[in-house]
C-alpha cells in the first residue's frame, strides 16, 4: 500500500476498508468472547493483526478487541489481563504512520486499563513464520489474504490483461487458483503453529459470488486498470512488452474454494463464513449507452475512486513500470469512472466480502 498521509496514501483513502471493518465488528466481538471462554480467561493475551497496513484502521480494530476483552473480564469479576498487540505487514510497509497514532490511541483508553495495553510492530511476510509456537490467542486480518505471495506461474500468454478477465486464456484462472490454494494453505499452517489450542482467527477478504471466475470478470477494478494501461500502450507511453509481463498478485475466491482449502489443510475448524455484498461499479456494457451531457459533474467522484485505487496499487505499478506511469494511468482511471457514473442505466458489479471465523483445533 502507498505510505504516508498524502492525498493518494492508503491512510487517507481506506474509507471502504474502514466501513467494512465496522460492518463486521460483531463477528470480531463474538469470537473474542468465545475465545476467552475456551481458554479460561488467562492473565496474558497476545493478539496479532496480519496485514495491518498504515493509518488508523488497524488501531480501530485493536480498540474493539481490547475493549471487548476488558469488558468480558470485568463482567465476571476476573483480574484484568495484559494484552500484547502485534501489528504485522511487509518490511516495506509504512509502520511509522501507524506508530505516530499509538499515543493518542492509548490516551483514549480508561486510565485503569491503559497500562495493560502494549503495541508493537512485526515486519515480515505472513507467508512465513512470525511468532513463537503456541503464542497467539487471537488473530485478525482484514483485506489482506486475497493478496498472493507472488505472481502465479504460467501467465505468459495473459498478454492483454493484468488479471483474470473475459476473454483470457483458460489456464489463467487455474494458475491464479492454484497459487491461492498454495498460499492460503501455507498461511493457515503457519498460523496453526503460532496459535494456542482453541485460539480464534477472524479473516476479512474479498471474494466472489459465483463459481465461474470469468462472470463479469473476477475483480472488475482490475479490468479498469487494465484498460487504462492498454490505452497508454496504444499511445506509446508504456512499452507493450511491459504490459504483457505485468499481472496483479490478487485472487478473490468463492465460498467453496475457501472451504476446500481450510478443510484440506485441517488445522482449523470453520465456525462461520459470513458474506456481505460490496459494489464495485465498473464497467459499461456497450458504448452506445445514453450519457449525461456533462461528464464533469462526475469527475470529482471519479477522482476519488482513482485515488482509492492508486493507494493500493501504486507501489506495484512503480516497481514494474516506473514512476512516469502513475499520473497518466490514474488520470485515465478517473475519467473512465466519471464516464461510467454518467451512464443512466449502468449496472454496478457486486462482489463479496467474506468474513471467515476459525478456531484452532
Amino acid at each position: 500500500m502507498k505510505g504516508g498521509t498524502g492525498e493518494h496514501s492508503y491512510a487517507t483513502n481506506a474509507h471502504d476498508q474502514r466501513r467494512a471493518s465496522y460492518e463486521t465488528r460483531h463477528v470480531v466481538v463474538e469470537h473474542v468472547r468465545e475465545m476467552l471462554k475456551k481458554i479460561a480467561f488467562p492473565g496474558y493475551i497476545k493478539v496479532a493483526d496480519f496485514g495491518c497496513s498504515s493509518g488508523e484502521n488497524t488501531l480501530l480494530v485493536l480498540s474493539l478487541i481490547f475493549n471487548t476483552i476488558m469488558e468480558s473480564y470485568q463482567h465476571i469479576g476476573q483480574n484484568l489481563p495484559e494484552i500484547d498487540f502485534c501489528l504485522n505487514d511487509l518490511p516495506e510497509n509504512d509502520f511509522n504512520t501507524t506508530f505516530k497514532l499509538v499515543p493518542s490511541f492509548l490516551e483514549k483508553l480508561e486510565m485503569d486499563v491503559r497500562g495493560r495495553c502494549f503495541v508493537s510492530g512485526v515486519p515480515g511476510s505472513f507467508y512465513s513464520r512470525l511468532f513463537p509456537s503456541k503464542s497467539l490467542y487471537f488473530i485478525h486480518s482484514s483485506f489482506s489474504v486475497h493478496w498472493l505471495s507472488k505472481i502465479p506461474d504460467g501467465l505468459e500468454n495473459n498478454t492483454k490483461n493484468i488479471h483474470i478477465k473475459d476473454p483470457c486464456p483458460p489456464n489463467v484462472y487455474k494458475s491464479y487458483f492454484n497459487q491461492f490454494k498454495k498460499d492460503f494453505s501455507l498461511f493457515l499452517k503457519l498460523r496453526s503453529e503460532e496459535t494456542v489450542p482453541n485460539g480464534h482467527m477472524v479473516l476479512t477478504f474479498m471474494g466472489r459470488k459465483v463459481s465461474n471466475p470469468l462472470f463479469k470478470d473476477c475483480f472488475q477494478i482490475w479490468s479498469m486498470l487494465s484498460d487504462c494501461v492498454l490505452d497508454l500502450v496504444s499511445e506509446g507511453v508504456v512499452k507493450e512488452s511491459d504490459m504483457e509481463s505485468f499481472n496483479i498478485p490478487f485472487y478473490n475466491p468463492n465460498e467453496e474454494e475457501v472451504k476446500e482449502v481450510v478443510l484440506e489443510e485441517g488445522s482449523f475448524e470453520i465456525n462461520k463464513i459470513e458474506k456481505m455484498e460490496h459494489i464495485l461499479p465498473y464497467k459499461i456494457d456497450g458504448s452506445e449507452e445514453e450519457e449525461d451531457e456533462d461528464l464533469s459533474l462526475h469527475l470529482e467522484t471519479g477522482k476519488k475512486h482513482a485515488s482509492w485505487a492508486r493507494s493500493i496499487t501504486e507501489p506495484l505499478l512503480v516497481a514494474h513500470f516506473g514512476d512516469a506511469i502513475i499520473d497518466p494511468v490514474f488520470d485515465k482511471y478517473a475519467r473512465y469512472m466519471a464516464k461510467y457514473l454518467s451512464v443512466s442505466h449502468h449496472r454496478p458489479n457486486t462482489t463479496l466480502i467474506f468474513v471467515v471465523s476459525l478456531t484452532k483445533k
